[in-house]
């Protein structure tokens, strides 16, 4: 009876560890997107280039870190960049700019003057990206998480 009594205290806590990561997964879904920017870029062929974006984020929730970031740009849906970026350790209640390192290819039939050509825009109308990232918490569980059509107008002022 002793042991069993132990093996349920061990479900019941195992339970609550998985409860309250899944809690934090879901609370940072109130994470918002404050600002987009670019602090440089270097051509690094003719068909891709490494750049260090500005990502401004209001995170009311624990602290964790974004991975295995996959994106691509797209204007008016023509796919014009697919990117990559490195780990962000995202800190718990915080409204902070992250500096996030990526590298970014060139979709076909695009080149480096069309993008000069929508940046002298000054403007990001028609501009969306679709984003595949992991979370994981600072405990250890983590969710893959699948973000399509983000419009990149609305961080314009």
């Amino acid at each position: 009876m002793k042991g069993m009594r132990k093996r349920v205290h061990v479900l019941v806590l195992a339970a609550v560890v998985l409860l309250a990561g899944g809690c934090g997964i879901s609370k940072i879904k109130d994470l918002s997107v404050t600002s987009v920017g670019v602090k440089y870029l270097v051509p690094t062929s003719a068909r891709s280039l490494d750049a260090v974006l500005l990502l401004g984020l209001d995170n009311p929730s624990v602290t964790f870190t974004l991975s295995d970031v996959e994106g691509t740009v797209k204007y008016f849906d023509r796919e014009l960049a697919s990117f990559t970026t490195g780990e962000l350790p995202v800190q718990a209640r915080s409204v902070q700019v992250y500096e996030l390192p990526c590298s970014a290819t060139l979709a076909d039939r695009v080149s480096f003057l069309d993008l000069l050509a929508l940046g002298s825009k000054k403007s990001l109308d028609g501009m969306t990206v679709d984003i595949k990232l992991h979370v994981k918490l600072k405990g250890g569980a983590g969710k893959t998480l699948t973000f399509d059509r983000i419009d990149l107008s609305r961080f314009t002022q």
